[in-house]
């Protein structure tokens, strides 16, 4: 709260301007006796026209929203989302009603009122939480909190013996209707949890909540505690399943590396094979070469005429006279004879040297 001089007379005072802003959007809403907003300042009725015009301009127009906010949604965050977002300096003010106002005119709820509170003291559009708010809109409340607009869905809410709680707010003019989420609701949330009780009952007991506290029979206890047990052991199985369809499925993955691999070493063996015993291949090149040697070694080829005898050098080469000999003389009749005629040639050639 911030006040403002207004005069500099001698009879004038201090008159309070209300101009309380939410510093950071990282703490929680204060609640409306929290702020001491006793709207002393003076406050000009508006139409709806003026304050989307942003009038007045040296305070925030006042918006109200009310409603019970049970199992607090996203539906209820929109709604708090449209009635801040009505004008462009909008300051939202949030009631929510006890539990002893809610059980008397809707019924039991989930949540106890010092939940509910909390749970919009964290909603980052509220600016002012009120608590104990009133089911019916009285003058007397209006003229408190100093509020300019109502804002709420504009389906008619029969309550409290009335059509529409909000009809005199209407005929008023300080009426802003808002959009309501569909598909989600306090209602909706509720049916799901009725309709699916057994699940949370038994998901609940598994987490160490007592029979007791979850107001379940001694039979039903054992029951949910059996399916438990049961459902462990389809847990378990399944997880069997699985481990040995990832074992099945990395086997198959090696065996078709392994095949791949094979199929490769054995491509590569065969075009090496091919490359060596193959039609055109290197052993039988290699096979030729060396038959072709061999048949040189064993039959070579006779030395030209022309050619110098081989193994003779001049100085051995034999006499004229002892080539005629060598030629007259006839072939021995008998290995005696032989010898002799060698011995005679070796001494002849003894003689000469």
């Amino acid at each position: 709260m911030v006040g403002q001089k207004r005069g500099r007379g001698v009879n004038d005072d201090y008159r309070p301007v209300v101009k309380f802003q939410r510093k950071t959007l990282c703490t929680p809403a204060p609640f409306a006796e929290e702020t001491r907003c006793l709207c002393l300042a003076p406050h000009e009725k508006l139409t709806i026209s003026q304050a989307r015009q942003g009038t007045p301009a040296d305070r925030p127009v006042r918006v109200y929203a009310d409603g019970i906010f049970d199992l607090f949604h996203s539906g209820h965050a929109r709604a708090l989302m449209q009635a801040k977002a009505l004008f462009p300096n909008s300051y939202l003010l949030v009631g929510v009603c006890s539990d002893d106002l809610t059980h008397k005119y809707k019924g039991f709820t989930v949540m106890d009122e010092n939940e509910r509170y909390e749970a919009l003291r964290h909603c980052r559009y509220v600016d002012e939480v009120i608590r104990d708010a009133p089911w019916t809109l009285t003058p007397e409340f209006l003229e408190k909190h100093k509020i300019d607009f109502v804002a709420h869905d504009d389906i008619p809410y029969s309550s409290a013996g009335s059509d529409d709680v909000y009809k005199h707010i209407k005929e008023a003019g300080m009426f802003v209707p808002t959009k309501r989420t569909e598909g989600v609701s306090t209602s909706d949330i509720i049916t799901r949890i009725v309709r699916d009780y057994d699940v949370y009952a038994r998901r609940n007991l598994q987490r160490g909540y007592t029979a007791k506290e979850l107001n379940v029979s001694f039979i039903n206890e054992k029951k949910y505690r059996f399916q438990n047990q049961v459902d462990k052991m389809k847990e378990k199985v399944k997880n069997v399943e699985e481990k040995s369809k990832e074992f099945v499925n990395r086997v198959e993955e090696k065996s078709h590396d392994l095949i791949q691999k094979w199929e490769e070493k054995s491509r590569e063996f065969i075009g090496n094979f091919l490359e060596l015993f193959g039609p055109d291949g290197a052993w039988k090149q290699m096979f030729q070469e060396r038959s072709g040697r061999m048949l040189q070694a064993f039959s070579p080829r006779q030395s030209p005429t022309s050619s110098p005898t081989r193994g003779l050098s001049p100085s051995r080469s034999p006499s004229p006279t002892s080539l005629s000999l060598f030629n007259k003389t006839s072939p021995p009749s008998s290995p005696k004879a032989a010898s002799a005629s060698i011995s005679s040639m070796s001494e002849g050639d003894e003689d000469e040297k």
